[in-house]
């Protein structure tokens, strides 16, 4: 049975928009790869962080929303620790009312995209 996810990490401001699409494609890949289904996907682009991390002031954010194996979870945060290119990423298992809020939110950005 697969669970709903979210993940949002913060790619290094120092990176290339090739370099970051490179990372994010990645990602993307290690999710479809594994038996996994990309639901959606945010750029939120290049923010200022609440604090310095590695003595960075901004970073990329990125957000992907799958679905996934649990057991893949662990391989998939593995691969986050490892990649240099990533400062920081969270993942959460979204609920049954986080999953129909989610599916609000995409909806609500998808209006607005096509508008």
């Amino acid at each position: 049975m697969f669970n709903q996810y979210e993940t949002v990490f913060i790619a290094t401001p120092v990176l290339s928009e090739g370099q970051i699409k490179e990372a994010v494609d990645k990602f993307r890949a290690l999710v479809v790869d594994n038996g996994g289904e990309m639901i959606h996907e945010e750029n939120w682009g290049l923010k200022k962080l609440a604090y310095p991390i590695q003595k960075k002031s901004t970073g990329f954010y990125h957000l992907f929303e799958f679905k996934a194996d649990p057991s893949f979870l662990a391989k998939f945060e593995t691969e986050f620790k490892r990649d240099e290119r990533v400062l920081r990423f969270m993942t959460v298992k979204l609920e049954k009312y986080a999953a129909q809020y989610s599916e609000k939110r995409r909806n609500k950005f998808k209006a607005e995209k096509e508008n």
